[in-house]
């Protein structure tokens, strides 16, 4: 069955997960462990993602976090392309560290959020990483001991979740460490994997035996949440698709023209190195339109716009802050 597209758009709640090539480890030492959360971390500080949760296990991890200022496609490759390379070569491999592409799932937040917290992050106990709960809370590698405030990570978002319990911090601390012993018992939780239809429809069990029709288009292993949620999702995921279709007709010839006509200047300019007002304005609008809002890379513009590639991307962001001038261009292309 051919893999549905990512389901995403900014300020979406994600589960994340990806593992080892063969279940192989992932994470062989402390060097490795940290070079993963220097980099998530980075992520978050950059306000590409908003980190609630994470546990990283020897061969696998788990990541509840929101979309930020990038797509989390671009987040992501940026955290693992970056991270399997530095691995490869720290222990001389080659080749692919995942198994296939990673996982993310759209969370229904107002029924989950706290669930899946306390699910991401019971995950070292449950693996039998640590033997017990006190030693969860003194585990290095999750987002656990971080909400219990007994280690510093300023990059993770700790606010959400302890607001969700009564009191300042101490007694929301506490909150949360009873909320987590609770679901020890639980074990391990298949319906928290995704599958719109698993609460309203009998469990997996129900989900296994929908055959055709529309309960089978609500069962999405994408996303997590009660039907009305997955409906809404799968809705939004189509006007995307249908927007990104649109979006992949206007060629970079054809904006650059319908940029550069109102300026009055000739496209060619670009490229010569003038630093008028209207052609540092032109550079600027192309850079917004293709990159941020066309989803198109930067780099191949750097010629074109007669600048370094590092500066596509700074000349996009200056660009944003005039969007309302260019967006309007880009609508009458499409």
């Amino acid at each position: 069955m051919p893999r549905g597209p990512r389901l995403d758009a900014p300020g979406v709640l994600h589960h994340v997960m990806a593992r080892g090539l063969e279940r192989r480890a992932i994470f062989r030492d402390d060097r490795d462990r940290r070079d993963f959360v220097d980099r998530l971390a980075k992520l978050a500080e950059a306000q590409a993602v908003t980190v609630y949760a994470w546990a990283l296990l020897p061969n696998h991890f788990h990541l509840l976090l929101r979309t930020g200022r990038l797509p989390l496609a671009r987040a992501m490759r940026a955290l693992l392309t970056g991270y399997a390379g530095a691995f490869n070569h720290r222990h001389k491999r080659a080749g692919h560290l995942f198994q296939n592409r990673y996982k993310s799932i759209v969370v229904d937040e107002e029924v989950y959020f706290l669930e899946l917290v306390r699910y991401l992050h019971l995950n070292p106990l449950r693996a039998g990483v640590v033997p017990d709960l006190a030693a969860l809370g003194r585990y290095r590698w999750s987002g656990h001991a971080v909400l219990l405030g007994r280690r510093a990570a300023p990059w993770q978002d700790t606010a959400e979740v302890l607001g969700r319990f009564p009191g300042r911090r101490g007694p929301a601390r506490e909150g949360y460490r009873a909320f987590v012993a609770e679901g020890v018992p639980q074990g391990r939780r298949r319906e928290l994997q995704g599958g719109g239809l698993v609460r309203s429809a009998g469990g997996w069990a129900g989900v296994r035996d929908l055959r055709r029709g529309r309960e089978a288009y609500l069962a999405d292993e994408r996303i997590l949440g009660q039907t009305a949620f997955v409906e809404q999702i799968r809705a939004e995921a189509e006007a995307a698709l249908t927007a990104s279709a649109r979006y992949r007709r206007v060629t970079v010839a054809t904006l650059v023209g319908a940029v550069c006509r109102p300026l009055g200047i000739e496209s060619e300019a670009l490229a010569g190195g003038g630093r008028t007002a209207a052609l540092s304005r032109a550079r600027e609008g192309i850079a917004y339109l293709w990159t941020a809002s066309l989803g198109r890379p930067g780099r191949p513009l750097a010629a074109l716009l007669g600048v370094r590639s590092q500066a596509v991307y700074a000349a996009a962001a200056r660009g944003r802050a005039a969007r309302a001038r260019w967006d309007p261009v880009l609508e009458k292309l499409l």
